[in-house]
């Protein structure tokens, strides 16, 4: 029976998070996350029924870890609603990303993961998936400009500089970085 210490639980998903980005989903076993909490051996095989579940709480708790905080949030809910504010929520939401390093790579090797694993892969789809609809929600409710395919044409631009960005950090300079995100606005948002 998996335990209940939530604040434990937390320790062994974030370790396992660290994992992840460091050693690959091959590298992902009870014994690499219980070493990365510095917890006794076995702790981590009380907490999850197997290997999928701490994959699967590992995904969820990147995410969460992803959200913006609720001053982000307040500040962008009172901000100007056009292309500029849009660039502006668009390299905030890219530094954001990329500052949590372990977890965005962490979640690339869920996704290759996934590609072997149906149960992940359904998890995973259904993840993004909301998080995409979440998205163009928000947009449709903001009052800022560009449509549903806006939105999700940045999210996978966006996405791929941010992989640029955690994998090969020399290509682009963080200066260079925002400015792609700034044209990509540009470029992507229609204003008519």
């Amino acid at each position: 029976m998996a335990r209940r210490n939530d604040e434990r639980r937390a320790a062994l998903v974030d370790a396992a998070i660290e994992v992840l980005a460091g050693e690959g989903a091959r590298g992902l076993t009870f014994r690499a996350v219980d070493v990365a909490a510095a917890v006794p051996t076995g702790t981590a095989s009380n907490y999850f029924t197997n290997r999928d579940d701490l994959l699967t709480q590992a995904g969820a708790r990147v995410y969460e870890r992803l959200q913006p905080d609720e001053a982000t949030i307040a500040r962008h809910r009172t901000a100007s609603r056009d292309r500029e504010t849009y660039a502006e929520l668009m390299r905030e939401l890219v530094g954001r990303v990329s500052s949590f390093r372990t977890g965005y790579l962490a979640l690339l090797e869920l996704r290759l993961e996934a590609t072997r694993r149906p149960a992940l892969r359904a998890i995973l789809t259904e993840r993004v998936s909301a998080d995409v609809a979440a998205n163009v929600a928000y947009h449709e409710q903001s009052g800022l400009p560009g449509d549903a395919t806006a939105v999700r044409l940045l999210y996978l631009a966006l996405n791929w500089l941010i992989v640029e960005q955690l994998t090969l950090p020399g290509v682009f300079s963080e200066e260079e970085r925002d400015a792609l995100v700034t044209a990509a606005v540009e470029r992507i948002v229609r204003t008519d």
